[in-house]
C-alpha cells in the first residue's frame, strides 16, 4: 500500500455554514472519515476488530488555510506519520483540485485501546504493518 492515501470529495450544501464556506467542524469529520477509509482499505480495521480493540482519537490539530466553497472538488490526503507502542500519528491535507490550493492541514494522535476496557494496548505487529509509514521526505510539505 502506498504511504499516502487519497480520495476526492465534492463540497455539497450540507457542508457549508452561514458564512458560505465549509464549516470548521466538517474538516474534523473528514479527517476521521479519511482515517477510517484508509484503515479499512489497508486491512487494519478488520484486524483491529479481530484483536478486540478500537482506535480512539487522543487529540486533533488543524490549520485552516483557505476557505472551501460549495461545488469545490477537493482531494483529501492522509498518511501515517509514526506508529508507537500504543499510538499512531496520522496527518492530513485538503487540496482544491481546480487550482491545487491547500485548504487545510491537520493531524490526529490515535490510541490503540481494548474495546472492552478502554485501556491502552500494545499495537500488534500485523496491525502496525498494515500501513506504510510515510518517511519524512515523502510527506507533503506541512505547516505552510
Amino acid at each position: 500500500m502506498q504511504p499516502i492515501y487519497q480520495y476526492d470529495i465534492i463540497v455539497t450544501k450540507e457542508f457549508v455554514d452561514g458564512n458560505r464556506h465549509v464549516n470548521n467542524v466538517v474538516y474534523v469529520q473528514w479527517m476521521q472519515d479519511a482515517a477510517v477509509r484508509h484503515s479499512r482499505d489497508a486491512g487494519c480495521a478488520q484486524a483491529t476488530k479481530e484483536a478486540g480493540a478500537i482506535w480512539v482519537a487522543r487529540s486533533h490539530w488543524i490549520k485552516y488555510i483557505r476557505p472551501t466553497f460549495k461545488n469545490d472538488l477537493i482531494t483529501v490526503l492522509t498518511w501515517v506519520s509514526d506508529i508507537r507502542k500504543v499510538g499512531s500519528l496520522r496527518k492530513y491535507r485538503f487540496v482544491r483540485v481546480s487550482d491545487q490550493t491547500i485548504l487545510a492541514e491537520g493531524e490526529t494522535d490515535w490510541a490503540f485501546v481494548d474495546a472492552k476496557t478502554g485501556r491502552p494496548r500494545v499495537i500488534p505487529k500485523n496491525i502496525a504493518n498494515a500501513f506504510t509509514v510515510a518517511p519524512k521526505e515523502q510527506e507533503p510539505d506541512m505547516y505552510l
